[in-house]
């Protein structure tokens, strides 16, 4: 599978039911992974796409298995649709959300009505926003020593 499909399936995976404003969004996470020109994504991942979909233990939908129970919603069963394409193609293109901005690194689905002030749990991002049922964290000083 090309990081391209990879990433219809994670967009679909992870914010499929979003609408596209909610998929845009996340794909601007995972581009600004991408981007990062310091810190751990910019270490890890070089700049590149595929690196960062798969890095471990940064999205639910790469595990076939979570918590000793089988994920069915999972990027090798859900298959894109033209829309994820789409999505995909704007955001390698270059495309931002506006709401997601060009800094924000990590997104979270609380469950909940409220949005922690912090993630990841290392404490490295703050919140921003809320974009439907995903909160939105851009990065703190603290970043750019993981």
């Amino acid at each position: 599978m090309d990081a391209r499909e990879m990433f219809a399936r994670l967009i679909k995976c992870e914010a499929g039911g979003e609408g596209e404003a909610g998929m845009k969004a996340v794909a601007t996470v995972v581009m600004n992974r991408v981007r990062v020109a310091y810190g751990e994504y910019h270490r890890v991942c070089q700049g590149d796409l595929r690196r960062v979909i798969e890095q471990m233990c940064q999205f639910s939908c790469l595990k076939t298995v979570i918590g000793g129970v089988e994920n069915t919603q999972n990027i090798w069963v859900a298959t894109p649709e033209e829309i994820h394409y789409q999505v995909a193609d704007w955001a390698m293109g270059g495309g931002i959300h506006t709401g997601a901005g060009s800094a924000s690194l990590w997104y979270m689905n609380p469950f909940n009505p409220q949005c922690p002030n912090f993630f990841p749990y290392n404490k490295t991002g703050y919140w921003f926003t809320r974009i439907h049922q995903h909160c939105f964290y851009n990065p703190m000083p603290a970043y750019s020593d993981t």
